[in-house]
């Protein structure tokens, strides 16, 4: 079988997996029912071109959700200088869990962490109690919610009962299906065909060398709006941050791209607002990136104001694709960063120390080991990694 033919097959093969028929294939991908037969038939040899069309089509109408959102940054202020209150009112966690350290971020003076969950503390009303989640707090959050029987909105109804100030909310589309092709739309915010309230874009790649024995292979990302504001977007080629981060080859991502909203102060607030009297939150994504911006296509010697939406732009904010709905990505706390960290750093000089152990007859790693003292710490760390999320939460969310 020629590669021509496989690649004919696999197409054939999919498509059906989808359960699409040859017209709803052809209609998205902008060719007739008949081309897109001879094409299966292999009565017709398409351009490279056409099979990338044919493909981007086919993951458009890809029943798993070619995209779906996420909430990947959280930070609210409490007012109140009472964290116990917090950890275990509103986070529902058991604070016996929680891993108090005598010093905090953003001015404040002390912090309590349950993995990436963090608290913060200060003596200053006027600073009250902070809660921060990053990407991965979201997630570990989230398993948490998940064992209270809760949902984020829940959740969010909980801090506004309790006047809670929201003070960032990243709002993230992640693209599974390559859609949004950075680079191409990078170009062009370039050649004036993003029409924006921004009047400022800054594009960068990682820069980075990925692997010594391969070509160059940088991500790019693209900032719309100045990152000082209290709202601007980031684009970025999700697939190299997690071969960068995890060592997922480019071609095996799960996301190729994500775009993020990310808000700040008053724009944080006016969304949670938006959330919690529609409940949809594409509503309210889309409502906030239709407002700021879209991308078309220039057609020379004509006005801008005429220019047609670019077509793929038209169907990432909402033509011919299914509903985007909130996601969730429960992830456990895990000791795997640690590990990891140990595997690349410690490991080859604790295996050079055990050999020499075994040449020498002596057993100075395993006396060091066995010395070693683990401070309060550091048994906490073994109490958050060994209790299931059942343990850590508190019995209120029964009451609800």
């Amino acid at each position: 079988m020629s590669e021509f033919d496989t690649w004919v097959q696999r197409l054939k093969e999919k498509r059906l997996s989808y359960g699409l028929s040859q017209n709803r294939l052809a209609v998205v991908a902008g060719m007739t029912r008949q081309y897109l037969n001879d094409i299966e038939n292999g009565r017709a040899s398409p351009s490279t071109d056409i099979k990338t069309s044919l493909l981007k089509a086919l993951e458009r109408l890809n029943p798993d959700a070619p995209l779906e959102m996420l909430f990947d940054y959280v930070r609210i202020r409490f007012p109140t200088t009472d964290v116990q209150h917090v950890i275990e009112d509103m986070l529902l966690l058991k604070m016996e869990y929680m891993l108090h350290e005598d010093y905090g971020f953003y001015s404040y003076t002390e912090h309590y962490a349950l993995g990436d969950i963090f608290v913060m503390a200060s003596p200053d009303e006027q600073k009250g109690v902070l809660l921060e989640l990053k990407g991965r707090g979201c997630r570990q959050f989230e398993g948490f919610l998940l064992a209270q029987h809760r949902s984020w909105f829940d959740f969010f109804m909980t801090v506004i009962s309790e006047g809670g100030v929201f003070k960032r909310l990243d709002l993230a589309i992640n693209d599974k299906a390559g859609i949004l092709d950075i680079p191409q739309l990078t170009e062009k915010c370039r050649n004036e065909e993003c029409i924006s309230v921004f009047r400022s874009f800054k594009s960068y790649r990682s820069g980075e060398l990925i692997r010594r024995e391969e070509k160059e292979a940088m991500g790019h990302t693209l900032y719309i709006g100045s990152l000082k504001s209290e709202i601007y977007f980031c684009l970025y080629e999700k697939d190299y941050e997690q071969y960068v981060k995890s060592d997922i080859p480019i071609e095996e991502a799960e996301v190729k791209n994500r775009f993020e909203i990310r808000l700040k102060n008053e724009r944080a607030d006016h969304a949670i607002l938006d959330l919690m009297a529609y409940h949809d939150a594409e509503r309210t994504a889309f409502s906030i990136i239709n407002r700021y911006l879209r991308f078309v296509d220039k057609v020379e010697n004509k006005r801008r104001s005429t220019w047609k939406m670019n077509k793929n732009w038209a169907w990432f904010i909402g033509k011919n694709r299914e509903k985007l709905k909130l996601t969730t990505q429960p992830e456990p706390y895990s000791f795997d960063r640690t590990l990891g960290w140990l595997q690349r750093q410690v490991a080859p000089t604790l295996k050079v120390a055990l050999w020499l152990d075994q040449i020498k007859d002596t057993t100075v790693i395993d006396d060091m080991i066995r010395h070693a003292k683990l401070t309060k710490r550091h048994e906490k760390i073994v109490q958050q990694q060994a209790d299931a999320a059942e343990q850590m939460i508190t019995n209120h969310h029964r009451q609800i």
